[in-house]
């Protein structure tokens, strides 16, 4: 199946994104009284959780979780969830028990990333299934903390894992893999600039392309792809 494109301003495309959230959270609420998300951090986060968070919604009923997060504290100024903390989950007065942090300040990566691995598998069921991930893209096609070229593209056995050499600051990281990424609902992703351009160029129209969020992209389930012209001026169909 094709992905779903939509092209707009980052502020029409903010006020789509908060209305299709509303209606996949609303569709899963009702069939088994929880939704699951897992949120990006980065331009997206600052461009949708705003708006985002003045939709109205049965928030506690919401499983908050992350694509990604830094080896840094709650309260670092790189920390995702400290970013989506300020804009969203305090804005919406989520339920502390149904925001699931990814851990990464404490050293042992490895451990953490296996006890998120774990906390996703009690949330949502083994293999963990969301309904839900937003995803950022870099310049380079990265999704998450996966990079083109790097062996975690081909990882297809754990849903969380650590990540020491990551080419961007910091090089040290906990993420989900492309595994939970093919399982869930709806693959949103979601970026904005002429940097991003060649990314969703290849991404939308090479068809062998292996960048990350051509990968991401090709194996959703259902794919969500929000651009600004800037970042589809490269693209022959739109």
């Amino acid at each position: 199946m094709g992905a779903e494109l939509v092209i707009d301003t980052p502020s029409a495309l903010a006020q789509g994104f908060a209305a299709r959230f509303v209606a996949l959270a609303r569709e899963a609420i009702a069939a088994r009284g929880q939704f699951s998300c897992a949120l990006p951090g980065g331009s997206v986060a600052e461009t949708f959780f705003p708006v985002l968070a003045g939709a109205s919604l049965a928030w506690d009923k919401v499983e908050f979780f992350w694509g990604d997060e830094r080896a840094v504290g709650p309260n670092d100024p790189d920390s995702n969830y400290g970013l989506a903390k300020r804009l969203l989950l305090d804005p919406v007065q989520a339920d502390p028990r149904r925001v699931h942090r990814i851990a990464g300040e404490r050293g042992d990566l490895e451990g953490a990333a296996r006890a998120y691995e774990r906390e996703m598998a009690r949330v949502l069921g083994e293999p963990p299934r969301l309904d839900l991930v937003v995803l950022g893209t870099g310049p380079d096609g990265h999704v998450c903390s996966l990079f083109p070229g790097h062996p975690l593209l081909r990882e297809r056995r754990r849903h969380v894992a650590a990540i020491t050499d990551s080419p961007k600051p910091p090089p040290q990281r906990i993420t989900l893999t492309l595994l939970p990424l093919h399982l869930a609902g709806t693959v949103c992703v979601a970026g904005f600039g002429d940097s991003k351009a060649a990314a969703f160029r290849a991404a939308l129209e090479d068809s062998d392309s292996q960048i990350p969020v051509a990968l991401a992209i090709r194996g959703a389930q259902r794919a969500l792809v929000l651009v600004d012209a800037p970042a589809a001026s490269l693209l022959r169909k739109a």
